[in-house]
């Protein structure tokens, strides 16, 4: 989705511009790269949760944060019936108004749903740390990205942030699948 749909736009910037600036109302290419880039990479990423769901070693508040994580495919579903005017600004059209709120949602969402997995019965400390400072480092990352001094960066702010923690996440879910025959949620 990415680098299929930046190389639709002729003068994308994967530094400076958000990821949902790819399917931004009105611009060329937007309803393929929103139906055949966002809505499959959201159905995918949900399957993903829900196929290891049962492998997951979490429980009570640690399971409520796994489920949390599914803000993050929810999302990117959402941005394809509610993609961003270009620009991406904060304020806007009603799809704009609904992509920021779905944005909200998902950044509160994803930041508690990282941090509570730390309480995932049976891990290590350092995984443990692992999870908080995911949650800390999200939630940075995102700070950072609206910040106005950031501008010129907040594209590859924001692909760090997601790079890592889907890099933990999938990393995780290699292990739960059976890779590694580990019983642990770490990477």
């Amino acid at each position: 989705m990415l680098f299929g749909g930046a190389a639709l736009k002729a003068e994308y910037s994967h530094i400076t511009q958000f990821i949902s600036e790819l399917n931004a109302t009105g611009t060329d290419y937007a309803h393929v790269i929103s139906w055949f880039g966002f809505c499959l990479f959201g159905v995918l990423a949900g399957s993903l949760l829900i196929v290891t769901a049962s492998k997951a070693p979490v429980s009570g508040i640690s399971r409520m944060g796994y489920w949390l994580l599914m803000a993050e495919p929810i999302a990117y579903i959402g941005s394809a019936f509610a993609p961003c005017d270009v620009g991406c600004s904060v304020d806007g059209s009603v799809s704009q108004l609904l992509h920021n709120t779905l944005a909200v949602v998902t950044f509160l969402s994803t930041s508690i749903g990282l941090f509570l997995l730390s309480f995932t019965p049976k891990i290590s400390i350092s995984h443990r740390i692992l999870w908080v400072g995911l949650s800390v480092l999200w939630q940075v990352l995102f700070v950072f990205m609206l910040d106005e001094s950031m501008i010129e960066f907040r594209g590859l702010l924001q692909r760090f942030a997601e790079f890592v923690v889907y890099s933990v996440l999938l990393c995780s879910a290699w292990r739960l699948l059976g890779a590694n025959k580990s019983s642990q949620l770490d990477c």
